[in-house]
């Protein structure tokens, strides 16, 4: 990584992930210039980049770019962590603007997209890489080499249960809304599906048992993989005996009936997304591509019900 601070811009600075991209960004020496959010309850920056000019202007922030290039200055990259379904114009806009783009999952919404944008990289030069911490967790890559070294003609069962209960208010917002989120699968299932596809390969069947707008539920088999999946936003699907503790999240991905634990070790894999990013290192379109596909076609799939080899915890929902 070369020592000269890299000059970023980054769009969504208000938002709950952002904390971590001012974090990455400090953290590598870099400098962050220019920020944008429509709210302006940014003090966040005070603690990181106190000097950051902040724009609640799209159209400001595009002018503020453009007075930068002529003055000598050169935003380097752009980091996005605005609303899904603004992911796609805003890698656009870094692109245009000669600045590798950074962005949070997920990419974009639509497969297309992603053919689109390779045409956008190879007319200005410029890369757009996204944020798979996953991938980067030590106890996920040393499952994907167990798997790589273990017998290849074997196919896991693996049973994934996601529960990150939400208020009222999430359902007003964009999230609730599956134009703008992509709907459950899309909004918090993305990575879970990314991470599995990336240790147990292509995409072989997708079917989709229950889609509600608080949940979803489906089969997905991979290359070396059975998987039956549920996430829910609804905090009636957490565990009883987890509820009691006061809990809201509940978290389960067991392979052939055995539990992997990943709960720890997220804080600072934005930052080492980062540093692989500055190298030249990070993941690009194509690693993207699959994890896409397949909400895709979860988000447009028609509901098949109880049949087939669906997840236990739909007898209590169907």
């Amino acid at each position: 990584m070369e020592n000269t601070p890299k000059n970023f811009g980054l769009i969504g600075v208000a938002g709950y992930i952002a904390v971590r991209h001012l974090k990455a960004i400090k953290d590598t020496g870099n400098i962050l210039l220019a920020s944008l959010d429509k709210f302006d309850s940014v003090g966040i920056l005070d603690s990181y980049f106190p000097n950051s000019d902040f724009f609640v202007e799209f159209e400001r922030f595009d002018r503020h770019f453009e007075k930068l290039k002529r003055s000598g200055t050169k935003i380097d990259y752009v980091s996005i962590c605005s609303p899904n379904y603004l992911h796609d114009a805003h890698i656009r806009f870094a692109l245009r603007h000669k600045a590798h783009a950074i962005c949070e999952k997920p990419l974009v919404l639509n497969p297309w997209n992603i053919d689109a944008l390779q045409e956008i990289e190879n007319e200005t030069g410029k890369k757009v890489y996204s944020i798979l911490q996953t991938r980067l967790h030590p106890e996920i890559k040393k499952l994907k080499e167990k798997i790589k070294n273990g017998p290849h003609d074997k196919k896991y069962d693996i049973d994934l249960t996601y529960v990150t209960s939400r208020g009222n208010w999430y359902f007003f917002s964009w999230k609730g809304d599956i134009q703008k989120s992509g709907g459950v699968a899309t909004n918090i299932g993305v990575h879970f599906f990314d991470m599995l596809g990336w240790i147990f390969g292509k995409v072989k069947e997708n079917i989709v048992h229950l889609s509600q707008y608080n949940k979803a539920a489906g089969f997905l088999e991979l290359e070396r993989a059975r998987i039956r999946w549920f996430l829910s936003l609804d905090i009636n699907d957490v565990p009883g005996e987890i509820r009691a503790e006061g809990k809201r999240t509940f978290r389960s991905i067991t392979i052939d009936g055995e539990e992997i634990e990943f709960s720890e070790g997220f804080t600072d894999l934005h930052t080492e997304s980062y540093i692989e990013i500055l190298k030249g290192n990070g993941f690009g379109l194509e690693d993207c591509r699959q994890s896409i596909e397949t909400v895709y076609t979860i988000r447009n799939a028609t509901p098949g019900g109880l049949k087939g080899n669906y997840h236990p915890m739909l007898k209590k929902i169907l």
